[in-house]
């Protein structure tokens, strides 16, 4: 017995228990560690992902062959969706998509949770959303950009010269790029100066449709400009009957997918190019015969239970003041967070 208790009673009992305690402790913390990694690993492979798989910015260049195609760095396959929209921005709209990212098109910082809010807006409406730039020859406001996009990884790049007077050609490659990179049945162009419903553009874009070939925007007949030729303003040339034919309102409007297949099977030269962006892309639209879908929804100068794009018509081509206007709508309920109705449009 007296043995026994000198075995019981060591000189060290303390030892023997920090001991054990240690190596359990350490044994829970590595098991925690392991759980913790392989949670953030599966978490951020969701995230960044997504359901569609979506791809990061990308840099999109013309093919200087001749052949007019495309040449996507890293892009391995079209990804699909049930609609890609391009946000139009440039050099000097840094504001605009600050104001962009606090409400309607959500972003976050680069990190584990890398575009968590962008992510759940893509998933939920079948819709992607990108910015879409061009270049500069100012290395500085290039390498603002650079880390733009480096922040928020929301952009495609196109290899052309980002300028107002260029804006048709900007149009054309914005098309040829999206169709490259997203296989989609519509491709939408939208300006950074717009308050946009993503539910209801995807409603919109969902419909059922008799026609392939369509043209969806809020459309106006108007003249651009006066033939010295003949007495009255017309367009291009054309007239049908006493009016002047349809195009949309440039600050939003979407193609299907087999009208953008058409516009990337032709070579950029066969197509001809105005001054004005809406009215171009709407000439190509009048050679095409496709058909025209009028919607009044995408043209509204404020928010209602059924208004997809919001805009100050007629007073400007957007909203007139967008980093201010676009923060102030998403504060009121009736744009922001009520119901998504079907419009009868």
């Amino acid at each position: 017995m007296p043995s026994s208790r000198k075995f019981f009673h060591a000189r060290h009992p303390s030892n023997i228990i920090t001991r054990k305690s240690l190596a359990l402790v350490l044994s829970l913390l590595i098991g925690f560690a392991g759980l913790l990694l392989f949670s953030i690993v599966v978490f951020r492979q969701d995230i960044t992902t997504g359901v569609y798989d979506k791809p990061l910015s990308v840099s999109v260049v013309w093919d200087q062959s001749g052949g007019g195609g495309l040449v996507s760095g890293g892009v391995q396959k079209r990804h699909k969706v049930m609609g890609f929209v391009g946000i139009q921005t440039g050099f000097a709209s840094v504001g605009r998509r600050r104001a962009l990212r606090k409400t309607w098109f959500p972003s976050d910082h680069q990190g584990y949770f890398v575009d968590q809010m962008l992510c759940r807006l893509e998933e939920s409406t079948g819709l992607a959303f990108r910015f879409i730039i061009g270049k500069t020859h100012d290395r500085s406001k290039m390498a603002a950009l650079k880390k733009e996009v480096e922040e928020y990884d929301d952009f495609v790049l196109l290899d052309i010269d980002e300028a107002y007077s260029k804006l048709p050609y900007k149009t054309l490659a914005f098309f040829k790029a999206a169709y490259a990179l997203f296989d989609s049945d519509f491709y939408v162009k939208a300006d950074d100066d717009i308050y946009l419903r993503p539910d209801r553009l995807s409603l919109l874009l969902a419909k059922e449709r008799r026609h392939t070939q369509t043209y969806i925007g809020c459309m106006k007949k108007g003249p651009v400009f006066t033939d010295p030729k003949l007495k009255w303003h017309e367009p291009l040339g054309y007239m049908l009957g006493k009016e002047y034919f349809l195009h949309a309102y440039g600050p939003i409007y979407a193609l299907s997918a087999d009208v953008v297949a058409s516009l990337v099977a032709l070579r950029n030269n066969s197509f001809r190019m105005f001054s004005n962006e809406d009215v171009t892309v709407g000439a190509w639209m009048l050679a095409m015969n496709v058909t025209h879908e009028n919607n009044r929804q995408l043209c509204q100068p404020e928010c209602t239970a059924t208004s997809i794009a919001v805009w100050d018509i007629p007073k400007c081509s957007g909203l007139c003041n967008p980093e201010k206007k676009m923060l102030e709508l998403h504060q009121m309920k009736i744009c922001a967070n009520s119901p998504t109705l079907v419009s009868n449009e």
